[in-house]
C-alpha cells in the first residue's frame, strides 16, 4: 500500500492565494490563437464604429425631426464607447 501525501491541518487553515489560483485556471495560449482572437475584436471594433457613423449619417434626418432625448451626439458617443470596449477586449486578448 502506497502511502498518500495529506496536508496538514495548518496549510489547509490558511486561505489560498487568488493570483496563483488564476494563473493555475488560466492555462497556457498559443500565440496564433491570441493573434486571431486579438484581431478578431479589433477588427469588429473597427467594422462597429465605421458602419454605425455611416448608419447614423445616412438617418442624421430622421433623427434629428424625432428630437429624442438622445440625439446625434449621444448616439456617435455610444457607437464610439462599443468600438473602444470591443478595441479594449483585442488588446487584453493580444497581450494580457
Amino acid at each position: 500500500m502506497s502511502k498518500d501525501k495529506v496536508p496538514s491541518v495548518g496549510t489547509l487553515d490558511r486561505p489560498e492565494d487568488l493570483k496563483d489560483l488564476l494563473k493555475q485556471d488560466r492555462g497556457e495560449d498559443c500565440l496564433p490563437c491570441r493573434v486571431v482572437g486579438g484581431g478578431a475584436f479589433i477588427g469588429l471594433a473597427a467594422y462597429s464604429y465605421f458602419s454605425g457613423q455611416r448608419e447614423l449619417e445616412k438617418n442624421r434626418a430622421q433623427i434629428i425631426a424625432r428630437k429624442s432625448v438622445f440625439g446625434m451626439r449621444s448616439r456617435r458617443f455610444g457607437i464610439a464607447a462599443t468600438s473602444l470596449g470591443l478595441a479594449w477586449l483585442g488588446v487584453w486578448r493580444l497581450f494580457l
